[in-house]
């Protein structure tokens, strides 16, 4: 179970991996920077709130002002990427990971490269890569791609506001499924997952810069930062589209339906906020109201 767990929060925490962050962008502070996004208009009868989250973050960088918690609790429900109280989540992440071709895990990598990546399992994070045996090399990609939390204790944003909710008896809901989210995942080439996750274990030190320049971005609630981090990343690239876009576009209409029907509190991965087919501009665009609220 303690594999299941890991696995699944960094599953969450896939997209701002540091893998996908080539380079840095300019943090200059911008007028309407803001984590927090208040939605009304368009015939609601009370507002709803839009949150950009970080879904792994060292306690030190938590950052959770006054009108965050207000607004959460202003709020009758909590809307996730997926619903994160949903009792069978968890395990049906795990059994996403799991490799259904007749392929080992050490049959994806080079002999060599197993061995390297078998020792800094066992010498960084202390994991035997036995418990991957059966996996795909996505399960293995999404543990290693947290290694960059390195601190004592790291705070998962989804978690911290799901226990405020469920401690409210707010609702807990979902904007899409964990089969939809897999699939994404799922559609990379292993061939490509390999070179990166390679390419990530052999450069800790790189990976880490970048890392903490993300979190500046966040901390500076720079999420247009945070946004050109992700679309200029050499290895994002034409999947763009399949990890932000057409989920963003997907999501709207399905943010309608439940903010038609009670205030929401929508708390997404930051890099979903920005853009033209950001969160925010296809919320402007739908005829909502969607204004930074710091």
């Amino acid at each position: 179970m303690k594999l299941v767990v890991r696995l699944f929060y960094a599953f969450i925490s896939f997209l701002f991996a540091p893998a996908l962050l080539a380079q840095s962008a300019d943090l200059s502070v911008q007028q309407n920077q803001s984590l927090l996004w208040r939605i009304s208009g368009n015939k609601l009868t009370a507002p709803s709130f839009l949150f950009g989250t970080m879904h792994l973050i060292c306690e030190d960088d938590f950052l959770w002002t006054n009108k965050m918690r207000e607004s959460l609790d202003k709020c009758e429900k909590v809307c996730f990427e997926m619903d994160m109280d949903s009792p069978g989540l968890m395990m049906e992440v795990a059994a996403g990971m799991v490799d259904n071709s007749g392929k080992k895990l050490e049959d994806y990598f080079k002999p060599d490269d197993y061995q390297f990546l078998k020792k800094y399992l066992r010498d960084s994070l202390d994991m035997d890569i036995a418990m991957f045996a059966n996996m795909n090399p996505m399960a293995l990609e999404t543990v290693i791609s947290t290694r960059e939390v390195s601190c004592p204790n790291s705070i998962s944003y989804e978690d911290t506001i799901m226990k405020t909710a469920q401690a409210k008896k707010k609702e807990v809901m979902g904007l899409e499924e964990a089969k939809e989210q897999l699939a994404v995942m799922n559609s990379i080439p292993p061939d490509t997952l390999v070179l990166e996750l390679m390419d990530e274990v052999r450069n800790g030190g790189r990976n880490d810069e970048e890392y903490r320049k993300m979190v500046v971005a966040y901390k500076e609630q720079n999420i247009v930062a945070l946004h050109n981090m992700i679309s200029v990343s050499a290895d994002i690239g034409p999947d763009m589209a399949l990890f932000l876009d057409e989920r963003n576009i997907k999501w709207i209409p399905r943010m309608a339906d439940k903010m038609k029907k009670s205030s929401v509190f929508f708390a997404v991965g930051a890099g979903h906020l920005w853009g033209d087919n950001g969160v925010i501009n296809l919320l402007r665009k739908s005829g909502y109201t969607v204004e930074p609220w710091r």
